[in-house]
């Protein structure tokens, strides 16, 4: 009689846990991604990777966002070479966002950027807090 009850036990203990398992698999989550860079260029590779990372997570691929910080901001204003860049994070849904700190350290004029570029006050605490919500993050 104490088998039979450790056996019920211990498939009790086991379809449990199935059911446990499964249920954290149905919420698998958005995968949320964010870039900090301070080269300008290296928005091209970090757009054919998110474009890449949005046909692999399918359904799951949620935001990804890129911050461009230091000198380099000097390069956003450029609008030709910026326009291939937004328009292909239009398409991906890729957010750019420039860091307000470093558009101040280098006198660069905010209302000078082409539209689809967004001002973050802190590059850094942005990304940081972008991590904190759960976004996987690279710095280049």
């Amino acid at each position: 009689m104490k088998s039979i009850s450790k056996i019920i036990a211990i498939i009790g203990l086991i379809l449990f846990s199935g059911i446990q398992a499964n249920a954290q698999n149905a919420e698998i989550q958005e995968h949320n991604y964010v870039v900090l860079t301070k080269k300008v260029p290296q928005l091209k590779p970090i757009l054919l990777t998110a474009e890449d990372l949005r046909k692999e997570d399918g359904d799951h691929f949620g935001q990804f966002e890129v911050i461009v910080c230091g000198k380099t901001v000097e390069e956003l204003t450029d609008a030709e070479t910026m326009a291939p860049f937004l328009q292909q994070a239009k398409e991906l849904g890729v957010i750019i966002n420039a860091c307000g700190f470093s558009l101040k350290k280098f006198e660069v004029d905010a209302s000078k950027l082409p539209e689809g570029i967004k001002v973050v006050k802190n590059g850094i605490l942005y990304d940081f807090q972008l991590q904190k919500k759960g976004f996987m993050s690279l710095g280049l």
